[in-house]
């Protein structure tokens, strides 16, 4: 059997992180092995190559438990036996790492967003096409919203923030999550990151989203 090689894209990454990044964390990555982690936030953010939450919050190893998927979307609490990989990241995080915050990241110029309110069909499709079915709520919110606008580049920039209100309401039906929230022990929010500009808008209590100005969030 052929030995498999490490593609080179990933051994030259691999060799900078050794040569430059690791030994300036050596400390910090012995106490998390030591320690274990202790995360300030579960972030759900999208598959997407271009939105890393590492990157838009700058953080350190340890400080965000990342969950990523296809849409950055929350599925519906459901207990049906089958395999759930977002959720059990939400349980893990929220039950035994007790994160007091949780913020579904969102950005601009979302692919899986932009093919549901096209109505694109890939006859194909194994997994992609039910797994994008909560956005259609998200896209007759933004239809109501907009009172009649076709544009579909219109359409899918306000889906893409219905889409972040509707899975953080998903996220309440978890008893789990409902129960910390009403205690106070853990916090929910919703934001969007734009990857041509770097901002970053945050929702707010009143329901809209706002630019951050400033590094402090609200």
């Amino acid at each position: 059997m052929p030995k498999r090689s490490m593609p080179s894209d990933l051994s030259d990454g691999f060799g900078r992180f050794r040569t430059d990044l690791y030994p300036r964390q050596h400390d910090l990555y012995e106490q998390l092995a030591d320690r274990g982690q202790k995360p300030h936030t579960l972030v759900i953010a999208c598959s997407d190559s271009r939105v890393d939450p590492a990157q838009i919050f700058d953080a350190r190893p340890g400080e965000l438990f990342v969950v990523r998927n296809v849409a950055n979307l929350v599925p519906p609490c459901e207990f049906d036996g089958t395999h759930h990989g977002v959720s059990a990241a939400l349980e893990f995080a929220v039950k035994k790492l007790e994160v007091p915050n949780i913020l579904v990241l969102g950005h601009r110029q979302c692919g899986g967003v932009n093919a549901c309110v096209a109505g694109e069909h890939d006859p194909e499709a194994l997994f992609i096409e039910h797994w994008i079915e909560p956005i259609g709520q998200a896209v007759e919110d933004a239809k109501a919203e907009l009172k009649g606008e076709t544009d579909i580049e219109k359409l899918s920039e306000r889906t893409e923030l219905c889409s972040i209100k509707r899975s953080i309401e998903r996220l309440m039906t978890y008893p789990f999550v409902a129960e910390r929230v009403a205690a106070g022990q853990v916090r929910i929010h919703g934001a969007r990151f734009g990857i041509a500009d770097g901002e970053l808008e945050w929702l707010t209590i009143d329901g809209d989203f706002q630019r951050v100005e400033r590094a402090k969030l609200p």
